[in-house]
């Protein structure tokens, strides 16, 4: 008989199970034998074979063991790592674990087609005139399958893996596990202590615990379809409301290249699609009050043409007109370097306390690190050691800003606006996407007229909606 906490595939559950890989991994090599391995100077002995067989490592067992510890491991994919890792292996290293952010272990293809039948109440062959076994992508929480249906359409499905949900729920009851997952992202990103555990905990609890629920997901991705349909760079799929339940999600079919691929286009493409993605994070929140909370590279497609089609909305965080009006403020003040508006703008957001915190002087310092994409020279082309830098900066509780990192205390509603700087900054310094980052800002944020030919068609794009919703 097989271990009753296990579920179908394989995926350890129960608080104890799941933290058992991970707590014994000091001799393993995940957890805090993954941080250190990571921070370790080699020798001559330390070669680029080497550091593939670790990251080889990395990804079989993050993968493995999807949910929360798996999606630590698609962030360490893709942020920079400063000095983490030998300059000389960083490529190769990245590269491996690159296959985290859509190419975890899959399940079987018996196990998909159980949870279409235990979701839709049919199996594959009835529901779709055309259903592949093998899957498209698979990441931390479930896979997608191509298909076809009666009508001729294609369609993605992305189906749940079997007992992930209870994973994942034990994982975020367990203290000793997210200590781990805190562990790995501060590999990445040193200073993340300037954020409140407990905040983080909440929040991220909160958030990760709706990405199970594929019905608030369909939900989240329709409302951004219906958004930007038709637009001339921007491609949300449409969801199949009929052949999507709780743990299966059925949507248009997008198609475009991967990452992998996209990192290898010339350069006039990489500026195009890095634009794309800037004015669809930034103008989401801007004219939607709603972003994208999972900026990671394998939720994008890219076209030849210079769109791009973006993927995943289990994670989406809103706010309300005011909190948009509060950080369009902010972005306004430091780029005037008007030290008393920042500070009052961080005030507001209730990021320090305004007695016996920073100084106005002491706040612009540090958050105009941030901003160097925007206040250095235009075109800016942004690489992967400027996001490091800027990263860094941002975080890093030690330095000339070590005052104000650690004063910070970052509400749950703006935790995941961090997720914005090492995602997006992260994706623009791959992409080494190069434009005149100041004046995209400019429009979004300042009314000025468009700058850019993708600048003009968007606001061509939102000046007819704002017209038909008038009529």
């Amino acid at each position: 008989m097989g271990d009753p906490r296990h579920d179908r595939d394989g995926i350890p559950v129960g608080r104890l199970r799941r933290a058992a890989p991970l707590l014994g991994a000091a001799a393993r090599g995940t957890g805090e034998a993954v941080i250190s391995a990571l921070r370790r100077r080699g020798g001559p002995a330390e070669h680029e074979a080497a550091w593939t067989r670790r990251a080889e490592r990395y990804v079989e067992l993050l993968g493995r063991s999807k949910g929360a510890l798996m999606k630590a491991g698609q962030i360490l994919s893709y942020v920079p790592f400063g000095a983490a890792v030998p300059p000389e292996t960083r490529e190769t290293f990245q590269a491996v674990m690159a296959r985290l952010q859509a190419d975890a272990p899959p399940m079987a293809p018996e196990l998909a087609a159980e949870v279409l039948r235990e979701e839709l109440g049919a199996a594959p062959e009835e529901l779709f005139a055309e259903f592949g076994p093998d899957p498209l992508a698979a990441a931390s929480i479930g896979q997608v399958h191509a298909a076809r249906l009666p009508d001729g359409r294609a369609v993605a499905v992305k189906i749940q893996y079997p007992g992930v949900a209870e994973a994942i729920r034990d994982d975020l009851r367990n203290a000793e596990l997210l200590a781990v997952f805190f562990q790995l992202l501060r590999s990445a990103v040193p200073g993340l202590t300037r954020l409140d555990p407990k905040e983080i905990a909440r929040e991220i609890s909160a958030r990760i615990t709706e990405e199970l629920d594929y019905r608030l997901e369909a939900s989240n991705q329709q409302f951004f379809a219906d958004a930007y349909r038709g637009h001339p760079f921007i491609t949300v799929p449409d969801i199949i409301p009929e052949l999507s339940a709780r743990r299966v999600l059925t949507q248009q079919l997008a198609e475009g290249l991967r990452w992998e691929a996209a990192v290898r286009a010339s350069q006039g493409l990489r500026d195009a699609w890095g634009e794309a993605i800037y004015r669809f994070a930034l103008g989401s929140l801007r004219r939607l009050h709603a972003f994208n909370a999972d900026p990671h590279p394998g939720n994008y497609l890219f076209r030849r043409d210079g769109s791009v089609a973006f993927l995943d909305f289990g994670c989406v965080k809103r706010y309300s007109p005011d909190q948009v009006a509060q950080m369009q403020d902010l972005v306004r003040a430091v780029l005037r370097q008007d030290a008393d508006a920042v500070w009052q703008a961080f005030a507001g957001l209730g990021l320090f306390s305004a007695v016996g915190g920073p100084t106005p002087r002491e706040i612009l310092d540090w958050y105009t690190e941030s901003f160097e994409i925007l206040l250095g020279p235009q075109p800016f082309q942004v690489t992967p050691e400027t996001a490091a830098r800027i990263i860094g900066k941002e975080y890093s509780p030690a330095g000339p800003s070590g005052r104000v990192v650690r004063s910070l205390r970052v509400p749950g509603d703006y935790v995941f606006l961090s997720r914005i700087d090492l995602g997006l900054y992260s994706v623009l310094g791959e992409l080494r996407a190069t434009a005149d980052w100041r004046a995209i800002q400019a429009d979004l944020d300042e009314d000025a007229p468009p700058a850019t030919p993708m600048g003009k068609a968007d606001a061509a794009f939102w000046a007819l909606r704002s017209e038909l919703a008038a009529r």
